[in-house]
């Protein structure tokens, strides 16, 4: 009895090594076609090498006056504003522009789905996969002309995705890589990054509709308060925010954001007193004070650990027990709400 209970114990744990040798090769395969598909869009917008380009910097010139000004000369965005999206549109219709933070893995197509379902589950190319994409909240407008656009990603083992962002939790990794670059049809954007810490997938963080400068300043009194680098950077009602998201390895109820700033400019006392008496002709139109909640989504950290594609500091390396391993946990990702209110209270976990 004991034989046959012993050889039955044997052909049971044979079983379920089999299968995590399966699971293991199925997710390397996933891994392996989601490189070479990005590596496509590279090829395909052509990339320009950031690799030797000097930081950005403030330079004086003179003009014939004789007043000097300052002047921004940023190379990153003199390489990037040329990109041609042409290619990668003809493949998928979906892509806005790019996304990149130099020095860091983070340099892939931004697309934007008519959900927040379908891009955690099928690369740039719309092909099935774990890895996913970059891709824009489904409410936040195309042009990303919001006060706050939302952008997710998966938080990979393998260090690809939005993986980098965790390393934010140092300021010395902040101080490394500082900027995120946003190219679409209008150019090249540099964001400042200004905040980076874990947040309740309730949380202000996603908001997305503000019912003026008020709700604003209060939003972006919260997301200061809530990082956990001083940064020094304090953002204005002014201003363009991007929330980049991702998730934690901790499980289901945070998100774990990196938040930048695109600087504005305050308008003229003039122009405020004319859109106020209406002296423009026109009528300002005021925004819903709430719109449906976006679907909720899953974002999985799956897949081996492996090198990462930037070159991270040793001190930056994540604790072990902050990865999710292989197998893990599937986070329902938050949902924006397209109003004052913080995002649904609700989620759908599923493992």
């Amino acid at each position: 009895m004991r034989g046959k209970m012993r050889m039955a114990a044997m052909i049971l744990l044979g079983l379920v090594f089999a299968g995590s040798i399966g699971m293991l090769l199925y997710r390397n395969t996933e891994y392996k076609e989601g490189e070479e598909a990005y590596a496509e869009a590279e090829a395909l917008v052509q990339i320009p090498d950031l690799t030797d380009l000097p930081a950005p910097v403030v330079e004086t010139e003179s003009p014939e006056n004789g007043t000097e000004q300052a002047v921004y000369v940023d190379p990153y965005a003199d390489a990037l504003r040329n990109m041609d999206f042409t290619a990668l549109r003809e493949v998928n219709s979906d892509v806005l522009g790019w996304i990149t933070i130099p020095g860091t893995a983070v340099s892939y197509p931004l697309l934007q789905g008519t959900d927040n379902q379908y891009y955690l589950k099928h690369t740039w190319k719309k092909w099935s996969s774990a890895v996913g994409a970059i891709f824009l909240e489904c409410q936040n407008s195309r042009d990303m002309s919001d006060f706050n656009t939302v952008v997710y990603g998966h938080r990979m083992n393998n260090g690809s995705m939005f993986a980098s962002l965790k390393y934010y939790k140092k300021q010395s990794y902040w101080s490394a890589h500082p900027y995120v670059y946003i190219t679409n049809d209008y150019g090249s954007h540099r964001y400042e990054i200004f905040a980076a810490y874990e947040v309740s997938t309730a949380g202000k963080t996603y908001q997305i509709g503000f019912s003026g400068d008020e709700t604003k300043q209060a939003f972006l009194d919260y997301c200061v308060e809530q990082s956990v680098i001083d940064t020094g950077i304090t953002p204005t009602v002014h201003d363009k925010i991007l929330t980049l998201s991702t998730c934690t390895g901790n499980g289901h109820s945070t998100r774990w954001v990196v938040q930048a700033m695109l600087k504005g400019e305050a308008p003229s006392d003039a122009a405020e007193e004319a859109e106020q008496s209406g002296e423009d002709g026109t009528t300002p139109a005021a925004e819903p004070a709430q719109a449906p909640a976006a679907a909720e989504e899953e974002i999985p950290a799956s897949g081996e650990e492996s090198a990462q594609k930037e070159n991270a500091p040793a001190d930056e390396e994540e604790p072990v027990e902050n990865e999710v391993e292989e197998g893990g946990e599937m986070e329902s990702a938050p949902s924006a709400e397209n109003g004052d209110a913080a995002s649904a209270d609700e989620e759908t976990n599923t493992d």
